[in-house]
This record gives C-alpha cells, structure tokens and sequence, in this order.
C-alpha cells in the first residue's frame, strides 16, 4: 500500500521546497521521497494477525527481508504479480500470484470450486488502515510507522484467538 503523508505541520520558508499538494497523484509506486511511502503487509489466513511496516520503496530489497523475517520456511505466499516477490518459491516459501493487470482477482488451482488464490485479505486490511489514518487528516511521515504500528496492534488485539 502507499500512503500520502508529507511534512504535515512543518514551515516551509523555501518557495522552492513547498509542501506536499493536497491529493498527491503521482503515477507509478511511491516512496518515501516522493512522500508516498509503501507499507509492507502480511495477515496470516488463519489467524487474522498481520505484520505491517514502513519502507522506504517497494523494492525487492525492502520486501523480501521482510516477508522471510514474518514467515516460516514453507508458508505459502498469495500476492499479486509485483515483481519483487519473484523470488520467495527460492527461499522456501511457495508462490501464487493473482494478476491483477489481467483482470485477475482470485483463483481456483485445484478446481474444488473455492478460490483458495487471492490477495483481498490484505486489501481488506488495507482499506482498513486508510480509512484509520483518515481520521487524523493527514499524517507526517516520519511518524507514520507509529499510526502503523498502532493500528496493527489494535486489528492483532481484535482477531486475537
């Protein structure tokens, strides 16, 4: 996910460096520079909890410590065709993608009529934490991870089992 936060409360006396436009709509995946950070996300299916932090991008580099540092060695992995999941089948974690750009949202691999191949428990959980940070109007990015992280406590506490 890439969530606006800027420099929220910050003065900007440079004409040169103003601060963030409202609404900001750059194309392609954000970063931390661009003040769209990404924040890497894994929910366990069974157990509703979720891990989630801040990056600084969407890399390869970025993402696969983390999704390896949160799963066990054979924890079958569902994400979408980003490349930077690419690799996790090489490190002992089995992969299925959906293709999103394809029109694809879920599928069925064994045929038993459920569509066992998604990601939308993740896009659940990320409609869930926008509509947390909507609250605040707006967010500096440097703090982010500390609304990240409360929310994740709060959801972790919620599905506890």
């Amino acid at each position: 996910m890439y969530q606006n936060a800027g420099e929220k409360g910050t003065l900007h006396s440079d004409p040169d460096d103003p601060p963030r436009r409202r609404a900001n709509k750059k194309r392609g995946h954000g970063t931390y520079a661009n003040d769209r950070p990404p924040v890497a996300g894994i929910v366990g299916r069974r157990s509703g909890q979720i891990r989630l932090k801040v990056v600084g991008n969407s890399t390869r580099a970025n993402l696969e410590p983390f999704v390896l540092g949160m799963t066990l060695p054979g924890t079958r992995m569902n994400t979408d065709e980003w490349g930077a999941y690419n690799h996790l089948a090489a490190n002992d974690r089995p992969h299925s993608t959906v293709k999103h750009g394809a029109r694809e949202w879920a599928r069925d691999d064994d045929g038993d009529g459920i569509n066992e191949v998604h990601c939308n428990t993740m896009e659940g959980i990320w409609t869930g934490l926008r509509n947390y940070l909507r609250t605040f109007r707006g967010v500096r990015k440097d703090r982010l991870h500390l609304y990240v992280a409360m929310f994740q406590w709060s959801h972790n506490v919620c599905h506890e089992r």
